[in-house]
């Protein structure tokens, strides 16, 4: 059984290691920010102390598992994960957002077990991946990635059709943003191949039906 003083402490210890992930994500104005990050440590870290002292109650009566309830965590974080995703519409922005909020709730489940060294170790981690990974990432992007504005008419699969059409040349995406407008403005950066150039690729990209204008961004 977990005493009342230390339950305060571990709630409390969960909501500073969540906010310390959160703050980057707040900072960078994201859609799960710090508030959301605290909130998610916390109720992860009160859910694991209910599924330890719950069971410590029924020990020897019964044949429960103590993990049961703490598990539901990580499947039930999967909707915060989702939503921070589909904010941002049909791009896939969000997705290091959505995997911070799973990450802080194993925080937050892990504190509550009294793991505490493995939660800062983890949260320290994860900081330095949001933090001087991001600029990393954001160099090489720089350097090995090309920008094109796609204008297409607003209709079913024309993302899709354009995708289809970069992965036959072995074309990588690296980001997708898209303005809902008509017509239709896709942001593309992507990757080419060393035997692909880039006027090769908007002529690629105008044979698909529905695609008004290319031009490079970047």
């Amino acid at each position: 059984m977990i005493g009342d003083l230390d339950i305060a402490l571990r709630i409390a210890a969960a909501g500073i290691l969540g906010g310390i992930i959160g703050y980057e994500r707040q900072a960078r104005h994201k859609s799960a920010g710090l508030r959301t990050h605290i909130l998610v440590s916390m109720g992860s870290c009160l859910i694991m102390i209910l599924s330890i002292n719950i069971y410590g109650t029924v020990e020897g009566l019964t044949n429960a598992d103590p993990a049961r309830l703490a598990a539901q965590v990580v499947s039930g974080i999967g909707f915060l994960g989702a939503g921070s995703i589909m904010k941002e519409g049909l791009t896939v922005r969000g997705l290091t957002t959505a995997a911070s909020l799973w990450v802080v709730s194993g925080v937050g489940l892990a504190v509550g077990s009294g793991y505490y060294l493995a939660a800062v170790v983890t949260t320290a981690l994860v900081f330095i991946t949001l933090t001087v990974l991001t600029k990393v990432e954001h160099r090489v992007c720089t350097i090995d990635t090309v920008t094109l504005a796609v204008t297409a008419a607003n209709q079913p699969g024309q993302l899709g059709s354009i995708c289809s059409v970069l992965g036959q040349y072995g074309i990588s995406i690296v980001d997708v943003k898209i303005e809902e407008h008509d017509p239709l403005v896709i942001i593309l950066a992507i990757k080419l191949p060393p035997d692909r150039s880039v006027p090769d690729t908007i002529a690629s990209i105008l044979g698909v039906s529905g695609v008004i204008e290319v031009r490079r961004e970047c």
